[in-house]
């Protein structure tokens, strides 16, 4: 089967439009499948995926708790294919990216600071700020899980163990997580960040998008 380009004729190879990619023809025309490859979201919780620019933002994504994939060597045509897979949203400050993919789904980025990123991914989907932070490994995205605090005591510095009761492990990487000092400044740079961009405290909304 054939795709034609729509300015010139000439042919190319279905194959090469997989996950609804585009190309560009010799004549400088964009050709690929007409029909758009629609974005289908699993249970009631957001999912996404980052591209290679975007490592800081997908931690502080992973520190509101929300299922965040990143690779930094990871290419266009394997980030759009997990993305569609996976049933992620694509996150990506790349232009070129999102019109040579006809996928829904994409979202494209304006911001350069990770913080007033977050604040675009929240708005695009109207999300509302998180009760519960700290749910998530934000090195490696594993749910967390509660850590007993005799079992912390060895893991953690002896001051921290003794200044808090409540612990949680990411079962991957063994890293140990505890609300201290650093996780407060989290929070408030967090929330002073969102209320500025105008989204505001409370339960989180179901999924949706565009």
């Amino acid at each position: 089967m054939a795709v034609l380009c729509p300015a010139c004729g000439r042919e190319y190879d279905v194959t090469l439009f997989q996950f609804g990619r585009t190309i560009s023809c010799t004549c400088g025309a964009r050709v690929g499948l007409e029909k758009r490859i629609p974005f289908t979201p699993i249970g009631r919780e957001p999912r996404f995926i980052c591209d290679a620019m975007l490592g800081r933002l997908a931690r502080w994504l992973r520190t509101l708790g929300y299922d965040t994939e990143y690779d930094d060597a990871i290419d266009d045509a394997v980030l759009v294919a997990r993305g569609r897979e996976e049933h992620r949203r694509v996150l990506t400050r790349d232009r070129a990216l999102a019109k040579a993919w006809r996928v829904d789904g994409i979202l494209v980025l304006e911001a350069d600071d990770p913080m007033e990123q977050l604040e675009e991914v929240l708005r695009w989907l109207g999300l509302a700020f998180p009760d519960r932070l700290f749910t998530r490994c934000t090195v490696c995205n594993t749910a967390l899980e509660p850590l007993d605090p005799a079992e912390a005591r060895d893991r953690v510095p002896e001051k921290v163990h003794t200044r808090h009761n409540s612990f949680a492990e990411c079962p991957v990487c063994d890293r140990v997580y505890w609300e201290g000092s650093h996780a407060q400044r989290m929070r408030r740079r967090l929330a002073d960040g969102l209320a500025e961009g105008g989204v505001t405290s409370g339960p989180r909304e179901p999924d949706g998008g565009p």
